[in-house]
């Protein structure tokens, strides 16, 4: 009676590995090629699978996009979790600079995931609604946060008082996703740190009340 609930958790663990195998090389080849230029069959043949293994697990392409959207946002999440609790007991000032940091840290380590949002983003806007709004509601998550952030810094006046949160917010957001992807057109002679270094300066500087 105990082999087959063992042996059902095995295939289970075993389909949960392929998932993620399946969402992985997604991520890498959207990023690289977008969602419109890549096929199920190339996706197939990154993770050695036949393009019949792969419908059977994502019946469609969109369906295979949407979640690997759902598992970036996850993994973002679970980056920035920290930051949705204890370090609300901190300034405006350090909350700001401490997501930035560790957004800018974040896409260090993993360029691909900005990208990924930045070229599906930029496909999905005019061809997949369905697509289009999940990316929207994902990215909203980040942009509340924020834009709370900047609401409380203007609340203690560490902030100024005549910009608008949700669409400095806004702005913050596109801003990192942007300069990932135009840093990635200039690899061979621009370099990330440097660059996002000057971003991370000139909107920090930018919150300061002006003098009176």
């Amino acid at each position: 009676m105990g082999k087959e609930p063992a042996k059902r958790e095995i295939k289970q663990e075993r389909a949960a590995r392929t998932r993620v195998e399946i969402l992985e090389a997604a991520i890498t080849l959207f990023a690289r090629r977008g969602f419109l230029a890549t096929t199920m069959a190339e996706l197939a043949k990154a993770i050695r699978m036949t393009p019949g293994a792969l419908y059977w697990h994502f019946p469609t392409k969109e369906d295979l996009l949407l979640a690997a959207i759902d598992e970036l946002h996850q993994r973002y999440l679970n980056e920035f979790v920290d930051l949705l609790s204890e370090h609300r007991k901190l300034s405006a000032r350090e909350q700001l600079v401490s997501f930035m940091n560790r957004t800018g840290q974040f896409l260090r380590y993993h360029r691909e995931y900005g990208i990924f949002f930045g070229m599906v983003a930029a496909e999905s806007a005019e061809s997949n609604e369905r697509v289009a709004e999940a990316l929207r509601e994902k990215l909203s998550v980040y942009v509340q946060v924020l834009a709370g952030i900047i609401r409380y810094g203007q609340k203690k006046q560490e902030f100024r008082a005549d910009i608008d949160p949700v669409q400095t917010a806004h702005g913050m957001m596109g801003a990192y996703i942007g300069v990932l992807v135009h840093q990635n057109l200039f690899r061979a002679t621009v370099t990330y740190d440097p660059v996002l270094a000057a971003l991370d300066t000139l909107l920090v500087n930018g919150f300061r009340p002006p003098k009176e």
